[in-house]
């Protein structure tokens, strides 16, 4: 009797969370995510979507640590679920980012773990290969990181998606100073995926470094040909501006339109646009 009380009471939590959770996630899509955290924190029974989803939303607001507590409730609920892992690994990679020398190796070292769970539970996740990849690339040695296990992670993202493993390769041929090969992989992840604007975003910002900016101005007006009134290619465009400390009055235009967009979750924060507006407006 017990069990079926509570099998009852989980398929009635996951009936009651339903219209609600679907509220949520679009509002999440939107990049409403205090609007969907409140639909959320409503919901009875919360099952381990409703705390992913919390997570999330914790995440795009840059509270790192609540969404580190949320996600691990997800994971106790679900402990198979690969998504969950994933945004646990990103979730404590910003704490991490954000902390105090003394705390931020512990939180990069559950990134890791996180990582790598995630990419265990499903090794079809492509996103979690991709951070994994990033994290073994820019790592340091005594926190798991390496060339090494980034080129074997690099092999993994080939076989899952051919495109997204010549920008993998790319990458790690820049950090070993590569350019040449890094170009050559670019150009061939831009010959598989030629719709993408984000592969030219790619070679632009590797032209930027190199002070190569027209190449790098040549780069970002195929992908704007492409995605004319893109918000990812306004803010790109904006910050390799900054970067290369050109076209500034035309970075500000860029940034100010990019506040004004409709984002995704998938874009940068507002808050990042918000500190580059005040770093152009201070030059």
């Amino acid at each position: 009797m017990k069990r079926l009380i509570l099998v009852l009471g989980c398929a009635y939590a996951a009936w009651a969370s339903g219209p609600d959770l679907d509220r949520a996630n679009k509002l999440y899509s939107l990049t409403e995510f205090q609007q969907s955290l409140e639909v959320l924190r409503a919901v009875p029974g919360k099952d381990a979507a409703v705390f992913e989803l919390m997570g999330r939303n914790y995440y795009g607001l840059g509270d790192f640590k609540k969404a580190t507590e949320v996600l691990e409730k997800a994971a106790a609920l679900e402990p198979e679920n690969s998504e969950v892992y994933l945004w646990l690994g990103r979730s404590y990679g910003r704490r991490a980012e954000t902390s105090s020398m003394l705390t931020a190796p512990g939180f990069a070292t559950k990134a890791r773990q996180f990582f790598e769970r995630a990419a265990q539970l499903n090794p079809n996740n492509l996103d979690a290969q991709s951070d994994l990849f990033e994290y073994y690339l820019e790592a340091p040695g005594f926190l798991g990181g390496g060339f090494d296990k980034a080129s074997a992670t690099a092999a993994q993202i080939s076989r899952l998606n051919a495109a997204e493993g010549y920008l993998a390769q790319a990458k790690l041929a820049e950090k070993r100073k590569e350019f040449s090969r890094a170009e050559a992989h670019l150009r061939r992840a831009v010959e598989l995926a030629p719709q993408q604007v984000g592969r030219f975003i790619d070679l632009a910002r590797l032209f930027t470094k190199q002070g190569r900016y027209h190449d790098a101005d040549l780069s970002l007006a195929k992908a704007e040909q492409i995605e004319p009134n893109s918000p990812r290619l306004m803010f790109a465009k904006a910050d390799l501006y900054i970067k290369s400390k050109r076209n500034l009055d035309v970075a500000r235009d860029l940034l100010k339109r990019y506040l004004n967009s409709t984002l995704t979750p998938d874009d940068p924060p507002r808050a990042d646009a918000e500190k580059l507006l005040k770093q152009v407006q201070g030059s």
